[in-house]
């Protein structure tokens, strides 16, 4: 396990090696000798002088295995970890770099990311060259093996231990990856090993766990049991799916939607309150995207994307957020509606919600009738034993307009409350700024809903499943 103190500094390796063996297909003990000779050699090479770590985005480069030796010469074996930092260019303002050194006051990145390279051999090098016959069929097996290893650096750490720490982390990769290998081997055929890493809930650590390629989450479920065990975390929740990989901060997610908008909001001034938001990560999804024009229809169809992506991001399923076509085609599957709502521009509402994430995730939800929206301001208690139990997102659909509820700050004592908003009405680009300021992902007063109207919230459910 790699701890990840709030005052750490990740260091993170990536490269890739070149595996290759040669199998006898009628030998099965001759197939695995070679496979674990051949990772053994990946480990030796790792292990030996020639390899070498490339910070990225600077020009520094580190000998871990020769006596450390670096191209910055204060950078020594001795030196404290964060002294990397000021060696690094950051981004400046927009997407142009700074090359200017950093101040080592600022807590910089807080991933450094480095590159594994190995050292060509020397035309000089003793060693000796060997030739042998091969008198039986074989089959000569190469395949790429992607290396990712954590180090989390904090407190005394130096650079010398840092880098220590990720020789060993590699290694021990190294024969994961000949553990799974020989594990799904299937005759002459591998398939490759993938590293991803976890962090767990309520630790500090993350865990590295290494999949086989092409392998299916629902094949994987002995796996996640044991993990779980190993462990001790709850069996009704999925920590160990790929879905659950560690998004480390540094990299930007590929599909364009902002995550998690209500993390870089204030904490609302309310006496005595306690704080019950959304568990995990969801996409902000809203009017006008996927070149989608639903403006004025489509906000239920937006908040219920907003709570499949909730689902889909921690794990509990493979499905992509669905289409507008998609909700409506289910609406019709499960007999809510007719053939010619396909295609239409008609609105949705929580009860429709609901029956979609039965149909497509197997998701079922609790319906909350409220009959005027004023006393949506007594339903505290509710909405805070849904976040602190389920954590999911919760839809909210009144007269013609629905809402995305992903929290309440609310007072056992006084009964005030204020209700976290993210709103699909919103037409503009994925500006978080904007989406925050202007309030369109923000803290709402019992005001904010139409006194006068009626309220049905639709309240997903987890499964238990890992």
């Amino acid at each position: 396990m790699v701890h990840t103190e709030n005052n750490s500094l990740i260091f993170r390796l990536r490269g890739v090696l070149e595996f290759s063996c040669q199998l006898d297909s009628s030998n099965e003990t001759q197939g695995q000798s070679a496979i674990s000779k051949s990772f053994q050699t990946l480990r030796t090479r790792v292990s030996s002088e020639s390899l070498v770590f490339s910070v990225c985005s600077s020009p520094v480069l580190l000998w871990p295995n020769k006596s450390f030796h670096s191209t910055v010469e204060n950078l020594t074996e001795g030196a404290p970890y964060r002294d990397i930092q000021q060696y690094i260019e950051v981004e400046d303002g927009g997407s142009k770099k700074s090359s200017k050194k950093k101040d080592k006051k600022d807590t910089g990145p807080s991933v450094v990311n480095l590159k594994l390279l190995l050292e060509v051999t020397e035309s000089g090098d003793s060693a000796s060259l060997s030739l042998c016959t091969v008198t039986k069929p074989q089959h000569s097996l190469k395949m790429p093996v992607c290396v990712d290893c954590v180090f989390s650096a904090s407190g005394q750490d130096t650079l010398g231990s840092v880098c220590s720490g990720l020789v060993g982390s590699l290694c021990n990769q190294l024969s994961d990856m000949e553990e799974v290998v020989l594990k799904y081997r299937k005759s002459t055929s591998l398939l490759v090993p993938q590293p991803f890493h976890f962090q767990l809930p309520e630790s500090a650590g993350l865990v590295t766990v290494i999949y086989p390629a092409g392998v299916p989450d629902s094949q994987l479920l002995a796996v996640r049991e044991e993990l779980h065990e190993k462990y001790g975390l709850p069996s009704d929740r999925p920590c160990f799916r790929r879905a659950n990989a560690f998004h480390f901060p540094d990299e930007a997610y590929k599909d364009g939607y902002l995550r998690n908008p209500h993390t870089h909001l204030n904490t609302p001034n309310v006496e005595d309150a306690n704080l019950y938001v959304v568990k995990g990560v969801y996409s902000y999804h809203h009017y006008m995207q996927d070149r989608v024009d639903d403006n004025g229809w489509g906000c239920a169809y937006r908040s219920l994307q907003t709570i499949c992506s909730w689902f889909q991001q921690q794990g509990y399923t493979d499905r992509a957020v669905p289409t507008h076509t998609e909700i409506q085609q289910a609406l019709v599957d499960v007999g809510d509606k007719e053939p010619p709502f396909v295609g239409s521009r008609q609105w949705i509402g929580s009860i429709e919600v609901q029956a979609v994430l039965n149909q497509l995730l197997g998701v079922t939800s609790k319906i909350l009738f409220v009959s005027r929206g004023s006393e949506l301001a007594s339903k505290g208690r509710e909405l805070a034993n849904h976040f602190d139990t389920m954590g999911t997102p919760i839809m909210i659909g009144g007269g013609v307009l629905a809402h995305t509820i992903l929290g309440v700050a609310w007072s056992e004592i006084s009964g005030q409350i204020r209700f976290l908003i993210l709103d699909p009405h919103y037409t503009g680009g994925e500006d978080l700024q904007t989406i925050t300021e202007k309030g369109w992902c923000g803290w709402k007063g019992p005001e904010f809903w139409d006194q006068n109207a009626y309220y049905n919230l639709c309240l997903p459910q987890i499964p238990k499943t890992i």
